[in-house]
């Protein structure tokens, strides 16, 4: 049988229970659960099956809860900020160069050939999603035109075009 987790005694079961139920984060309120079901003595993989944590989920929770007491409780994501962007600015403001001319085999830029010009910059490959991702950021948008269907029939195109005889209204 799992041992039961132990708690370093910050606060009371009684207090758990009071910051468990009020909260409206719902991440902070989810901590908070799992400690108060910790202190009350159930198994670590009981507690993760009834929040629908990982068992690890858990344990870091009560390990930040044991070293650090409340504040280890709250929910740590809004601090994070995020991944360093891949272009620095300096590199931004030379794409945007790059992409005020023509692309180096002529056509439109698109976002494999962004994708490789960031690769040669970088010097690491770089994947045509943040190429396009770096198009759209520097405000370029789609200019090709939706494709037409091959087998779609002039004359009838034409018609609905001037608004002929070959159209036809529901009432």
């Amino acid at each position: 049988m799992p041992r039961c987790w132990a708690l370093a005694p910050h606060l009371p079961l009684d207090d758990l229970d009071y910051r468990y139920r009020p909260r409206r984060d719902p991440v902070e309120r989810m901590h908070w659960q799992m400690l108060w079901l910790v202190g009350q003595g159930h198994h670590g993989p009981a507690v993760a099956r009834m929040v629908g944590y990982s068992e690890d989920g858990v344990r870091t929770i009560v390990h930040r809860y044991t070293a650090d007491g409340a504040d280890g409780v709250r929910d740590r994501r809004q601090a994070n900020p995020g991944q360093r962007p891949l272009l620095t600015p300096a590199l931004r403001e030379a794409l945007a160069q790059a992409l005020a001319a023509d692309p180096p085999d002529g056509g439109l830029w698109t976002s494999p050939k962004v994708a490789a010009w960031m690769a040669a910059q970088l010097g690491h490959p770089v994947s045509k999603q943040r190429g396009w991702a770096a198009l759209r950021s520097l405000g370029f948008t789609l200019h090709r035109p939706r494709t037409h269907a091959a087998t779609t029939d002039p004359d009838a195109q034409e018609a609905f075009k001037k608004g002929g005889s070959e159209r036809r209204w529901m009432r």
